[in-house]
């Protein structure tokens, strides 16, 4: 006996979707969700309309994924990163938009870049290039790119990232930290510098890791990168770096405690 059509359960779950959010989703991007088959990339209930699990790891929930990618506005043809492949299925939805030769995805751990290189042929989308990298690094060799987004929190996007962001290029990032987590959308002004381009609502994200710190690493090294940023600015910490990590983002918008 036949079960539901795939294609009605998407609609249901877009439809969802979209009660969730209090507004339609962007129309390339719903499109794209309406025809990327979500159960190649999450066997438990994949058209529900809340997170899950898909081999150890939490997976976006549908509306989250419409949320972060309706700020990102793709458009067809333009090169874009995603740091943070997880299981690939923000990279299939954003291969529907700009097409999949355009999609570049890295993650910090290998067995999710296997992961989401299988589920990816598996839907149809071999062309999607997916690499392991420390998301806060990039990837470089295929800069500059039109569109990044980044589906892990930080209190601020990653210099890296941001110097290989296009000069008319949109950068998406969940920004806060814990619970605290605003989607916001940057864009680079004539000068260069990013600038808040739009918000686009709270969301839930676990932090961007740095080499090191993924799930078995057994090492915490994100004061490297830290160390690295607060040297440039010229703050030293009396206490060391260790003890002050958690305000580094007060100290790096220059905001005294």
């Amino acid at each position: 006996m036949d079960g539901p059509d795939p294609a009605l359960l998407r609609e249901d779950m877009l439809d969802s979707v979209e009660h969730t959010l209090g507004r339609p989703i962007a129309p390339a991007v719903r499109e794209a969700m309406a025809t990327v088959p979500r159960e190649e990339f999450v066997a438990e209930a994949p058209y529900a309309n809340r997170a899950g699990e898909q081999g150890g790891t939490r997976v976006l929930a549908p509306a989250t994924v419409a949320r972060l990618l309706s700020a990102l506005d793709p458009e067809a043809g333009e090169e874009t990163l995603v740091v943070g492949a997880g299981v690939g299925y923000t990279a299939a939805v954003l291969a529907e938009v700009v097409d999949a030769r355009h999609v570049h995805a890295v993650d910090i751990s290998r067995r999710l870049v296997y992961d989401a290189r299988q589920n990816l042929s598996a839907a149809g989308y071999d062309a999607v290039l997916v690499d392991r990298a420390d998301g806060a690094r990039g990837l470089p060799a295929y800069a500059p790119f039109d569109r990044i987004l980044v589906e892990a929190a930080a209190v601020e996007p990653p210099r890296d990232l941001v110097d290989q962001l296009a000069p008319d290029g949109r950068l998406v990032l969940p920004r806060g930290r814990g619970a605290d987590q605003t989607v916001v959308a940057y864009e680079p002004d004539e000068s260069g510098e990013l600038r808040e381009a739009e918000t686009a609502g709270p969301v839930s994200l676990s932090p961007l890791l740095v080499e090191g710190e993924q799930a078995g690493a057994g090492v915490r090294n994100r004061t490297r990168r830290e160390d690295a940023e607060f040297s440039e600015q010229g703050y030293f910490a009396k206490t060391g770096w260790e003890h002050e990590w958690i305000d580094w983002d007060d100290r790096l918008t220059g905001t005294d405690r």
